[in-house]
């Protein structure tokens, strides 16, 4: 998930789903259903906000697929695909202790136990046996690579400072 201003990215709307106006979505969510949990959704499709609800949707297969009010045939669900799905922060729920959200780790200055400022997270990435993060390179940084740097709490994360804005992992910078 992606944070812009006091919003949250929690998916998007990939295809449409049939011929009654369903939508498939690919949530940001852990668990995929989580997405559902939301009814009141914006919309951000080629820079426009659009307002909508959720009127019904269930896990289809690998994915989900949603009906959104006031779509109910398949034209008009097509020009909704693409769109990024977002809700307000503060209905996120509240993380145990040491958990985060993607989006709060996103801009991090990532620095080695050694001290060495490795760049900021661009983005995460799932791989499927641990999120990885994607650290670019800054003016402060010790080079200009772009490193992937596993996710892993308590072995190479060792520290995530918010309000420093700083992420301690223990990586040799020549990775």
């Amino acid at each position: 998930m992606t944070q812009t201003s006091q919003e949250t990215v929690i998916g998007r709307i990939t295809s449409v789903f049939g011929v009654k106006g369903w939508l498939k979505v690919f949530s940001y969510t852990d668990p995929k259903e989580g997405i559902l949990d939301y009814r009141d959704w914006t919309l951000l499709l080629d820079g426009k906000r659009i307002p909508i609800k959720l009127e019904d949707g269930r896990r289809q297969g690998q994915g989900i697929v949603v009906r959104l009010k006031g779509i109910d045939d398949r034209d008009l669900a097509r020009s909704y695909c693409g769109a990024e799905i977002r809700v307000p922060t503060e209905q996120l729920p509240e993380l145990p202790e040491g958990e985060f959200y993607w989006h709060q780790l996103e801009g991090l200055e990532v620095i080695t136990i050694g001290g060495e400022c490795l760049g900021k997270v661009h983005h995460l990435l799932e791989t499927g046996s641990n999120d990885v993060l994607v650290v670019r390179a800054t003016p402060a940084s010790i080079d200009q690579r772009e490193r992937l740097i596993p996710y892993l709490p308590d072995q190479v994360v060792r520290d995530v400072d918010l309000p420093a804005s700083r992420l301690v992992v223990e990586w040799d910078p020549e990775f």
